[in-house]
């Protein structure tokens, strides 16, 4: 499989798909949204039954439930994330390949991160509360913070890997870190009794939705974003 690396001039993209699924992960969110903020009996009853099962299961469980507690807050947290996307914007910068791009994946986290909170603001979910908890967070409940943030970064990344092209040995693994990332970050927020299932999945939702529109404010540019010249360096100003 030939490859390209970051200094390499982009694949051509097909900027459609990208739209279509911008739109359709904006209007799933905003339903979804909807519903948590007019407290929707049904949605309400099915998250306070999930969350009473699992929280069950946490309190019987304090191995399982310690080793969440782990992964949440060190190797999911949404500031390891976001350290991620920071270490990618100074190498990228630093790489002198990819200015554009390294704009572009700090504003769409910057973006990503004030609309989470915003949201958070404005629906002001409270979260689940137990009389044993087994874990504790911070501000409202909806949407998860740590879903929507390891899904929008981990999607991010994806799409720089299979822009650039990576070997099928390199991608199939950051596939099944990111799958194993963003399924278990909100796995873990709603086993620890901090979460109702609907912020995870409005935090997974979200967070798709800001990556497909991010794609395709950065397939404006394609094919020549970045654009670089013999010896490696960009010549985007």
């Amino acid at each position: 499989m030939h490859t390209q690396s970051v200094d390499s001039p982009p694949r051509p993209t097909d900027r459609r798909p990208a739209t279509r699924w911008a739109g359709v992960l904006t209007l799933c969110s905003a339903l979804l949204l909807a519903l948590v903020a007019v407290r929707y009996h049904p949605l309400m009853t099915l998250d306070g039954e999930i969350a009473e099962t699992t929280h069950r299961w946490a309190v019987a469980d304090s191995g399982l439930t310690q080793t969440c507690r782990i992964l949440t807050d060190w190797v999911w947290d949404p500031w390891t994330m976001r350290i991620l996307c920071a270490v990618v914007v100074v190498w990228l910068l630093w790489r002198h390949a990819a200015r554009w791009t390294a704009l572009w994946l700090a504003l769409s986290t910057l973006v990503g991160t004030a609309l989470q909170q915003g949201l958070k603001a404005a629906v002001d979910r409270a979260r689940p509360v137990w009389p044993d908890p087994v874990d504790s967070a911070h501000y409202a409940a909806f949407p998860s913070g740590h879903a929507m943030t390891a899904t929008m970064v981990c999607g991010l990344l994806l799409y720089l890997l299979h822009r650039h092209g990576v070997g099928p040995a390199v991608w199939r693994t950051a596939v099944a870190v990111a799958v194993v990332s963003v399924a278990g970050v909100g796995l873990t927020r709603v086993w620890l009794g901090v979460h109702w299932t609907s912020d995870v999945v409005g935090g997974w939702l979200m967070g798709a939705a800001l990556v497909a529109a991010a794609v395709v404010v950065h397939n404006r540019r394609a094919p020549g974003a970045d654009p670089v010249d013999p010896r490696g360096r960009s010549s985007a100003p």
